[in-house]
């Protein structure tokens, strides 16, 4: 749940709405607070300097900071028109004009890092961590709760430049095989199955039952829609639902399932399909129904009515219009992108389905009420707990979030904002990499949690370049405050807010808990209740595809290794926080175990030991394996050989 503001925190905000009740301009306003955080931080850090790094001296930098900048601007402005008018009275107009420049250029340095933008990303509201293990709602799935994380970073080229001629989506950065194994371990993981077939045969069961119809697997001539996500077209350096990923589930329907191509629709109403990714299915799929406007693709139609219902009764409620191909559809698929977003916080899942909504109303800018950030300015006006969320309703609907067989995110390569390019992820077990991720899921509040968790530790506000200040182009959405508002309340109806009753279809029946809701124990462990054995919520299942199958790893920080890619010879070297018994095994590019090396019994430290590679170049996977007392880790690693 959500956690109380630092004293910072709540002493800004009061100031604030003072200030606003006062109707004093921002500009005033923006000298008040830079004035009083710019007195705070020097009461605060001149008497102990090492105060720099609490968290109240993080928040007040920016805004004191600011404010510095405005004052030397403009006193270097009045300076050098001192000057320049000095210059014309002695009748020395070079020197005169050239003062007159220079103080336009700090006049205009001033108004640039002053804006209203700096002003927005200073009053913005940040969540802080909340408190793990603290499952609410009730898990679905086969095995509920379950999010089955599959990653392989050798799914995606590491040097990638993502330029012309060199661009994320081409078969040489992403690896079409390495998909469609990561899709294959997933469905299998996430059904308890040992075949995609089996895997497939027990999704479709299990849907079937929970939507009354027994337990019935695919029927043939059973119509599947699949929504993409398609905003990033205005560019090919920006990240959409990746071709490969498309192919492969296409490849799974098609020739696993036994789905005919013509029963099968796929795209993005409100982004017709490009030829990005239009060519590569169509000459795999010639026979599928891809959605746009272009030669070889069918405009879907919308409903004759609205059918979406908004739950909200105040007077920005709204009703929309759906594609009639989900109407026809008996299921659907969800694939979204990897990504946070400048208004919502995160985009994953439901927020996907905008894009289901935008295409009959113009776009989805009446639903932006109901996120956190609404203008995409860096202030979040509503971010208090309990508000209507219009993702509520979007998820429970029975023809959007209710007929989703499968959630599967994208997260090969990922993004950082609604249309944008990739960028490579800092946190264990990425390491400055691709995110190179898939995951899966039959519960949509569990994975869109699982993937809050993911975003909110990587984007902070110290990212080097998606922190502070917050633009509608960059920073730390996911600690918007509100964000997982809307898991809170899809997960359990008592988080609703006061006078709301979640109802979509208005037909008078009220939603019910739409999955389970909790954040991890740690970013390090990632460890959810089930995993724990401490509660019902949520299990975080990962795998891998890796050579060494290395399935269901207790994640860590990964040793280092030095030089790599290596010629001649390794350095690895790890640390142990308490003594510990440690082995290494080392596999080839094909798989095949090479090396293991006992180090028997170690003590707490630092420690590193070398290794010469006897063998053919390529990738190979290191794993290190630490046991202390009872307690078994596997770390997981990759040398590249020369």
């Amino acid at each position: 749940m959500k956690t109380s503001n630092t004293l910072h925190d709540q002493w800004k905000k009061k100031v604030i709405d003072f200030l606003k009740k006062l109707s004093i301009p921002s500009r005033i306003t923006f000298i008040i607070l830079g004035f009083l955080s710019t007195a705070w931080m020097l009461i605060r850090i001149i008497p102990k300097p090492s105060r720099i790094n609490y968290p109240c001296m993080k928040a007040t930098m920016p805004m004191a900071s600011s404010f510095i900048s405005y004052i030397v601007g403009i006193t270097g402005f009045a300076f050098l028109f001192k000057k320049a008018r000095e210059r014309f009275y002695q009748a020395r107009y070079l020197w005169a004009v050239a003062f007159v420049l220079l103080g336009l250029v700090a006049g205009i340095w001033t108004i640039v890092n002053t804006n209203s933008t700096t002003w927005a990303s200073e009053t913005l509201k940040l969540q802080a961590a909340q408190p793990g293990n603290e499952p609410v709602g009730v898990a679905k799935g086969i095995y509920p709760g379950r999010v089955v994380w599959v990653y392989d970073p050798d799914v995606t080229d590491e040097n990638c430049q993502n330029v012309t001629g060199d661009y994320w989506y081409l078969d040489a950065n992403t690896d079409q095989t390495l998909v469609n194994a990561m899709l294959s371990k997933g469905i299998q993981k996430l059904t308890g199955a040992s075949t995609d077939a089996d895997a497939w045969n027990n999704l479709f069961k299990h849907f079937n039952e929970n939507h009354g119809k027994g337990q019935t697997g695919y029927v043939t001539g059973e119509n599947i829609a699949i929504k993409i996500n398609l905003n990033g077209q205005s560019h090919p350096r920006n990240v959409n639902t990746s071709p490969q990923i498309c192919i492969a589930i296409l490849d799974q329907l098609v020739n696993t399932v036994g789905v005919a191509q013509s029963d099968i629709s796929i795209g993005d109403p409100n982004c017709p399909m490009n030829n990005i990714t239009y060519n590569p299915l169509k000459a795999a799929f010639p026979n599928v129904i891809y959605w746009g406007y272009e030669s070889g693709r069918v405009n879907p139609e919308p409903t004759s009515s609205e059918v979406l219902i908004s739950s909200d009764n105040s007077e920005l409620r709204f009703d929309d219009e759906l594609p009639q191909a989900y109407i026809d559809a008996e299921y659907l698929i969800n694939i979204p992108v990897f990504k946070k977003h400048h208004r919502a916080g995160i985009s994953l899942g439901t927020k996907n389905h905008f894009g289901s909504i935008g295409a009959y109303a113009g776009g989805a800018w009446h639903m932006h009420y109901s996120l956190p950030c609404p203008e995409a300015d860096g202030i979040v006006t509503q971010g208090d707990y309990g508000a209507y969320r219009c993702f509520v309703d979007i998820m429970g609907h029975a023809e959007l979030g209710g007929k989703t067989i499968l959630h599967l995110v994208d997260g090969i390569w990922g993004s950082t904002n609604w249309g944008h390019p990739p960028i490579k992820w800092r946190m264990t077990p990425f390491n400055n990499d691709w995110p190179s991720s898939l995951f899966l899921s039959q519960d949509p509040v569990a994975i869109e949690s699982v993937g809050y968790d993911f975003l909110f530790n990587e984007f902070d506000e110290s990212h080097p370049t998606e922190g502070l200040p917050a633009t509608d182009d960059k920073g730390p959405y996911p600690r918007f405050e509100g964000t997982d508002d809307y898991l809170h309340q899809a997960a359990d109806p008592a988080n609703w807010p006061a006078g709301i009753s979640y109802d979509p279809e208005n037909d008078g029946s009220a939603l019910t808990s739409l999955g389970t809701h909790e954040h991890w124990n740690n970013p390090i462990d990632k460890k959810y209740s089930r995993n724990l054995g401490t509660g019902n919520g949520i299990e975080l299942y990962y795998t891998s595809t890796n050579p060494a199958g290395l399935d269901d790893l207790q994640l860590a920080s990964s040793p280092k290794v030095y030089p790599n890619p290596v010629t001649e010879k390794a350095t690895i070297q790890f640390n142990l926080a308490e003594p510990a018994l440690v082995f290494l095994e080392l596999y080839s590019p094909e798989g095949k175990l090479v090396q293991t090396l006992n180090q028997g019994q170690l003590k707490a430290g630092q420690h590193q030991f070398s290794w010469s590679p006897d063998g053919k170049p390529g990738l190979y996977i290191g794993r290190l394996s630490v046991t202390s007392g009872e307690e078994h880790r596997n770390h997981a690693f990759k040398i590249r050989v020369q």
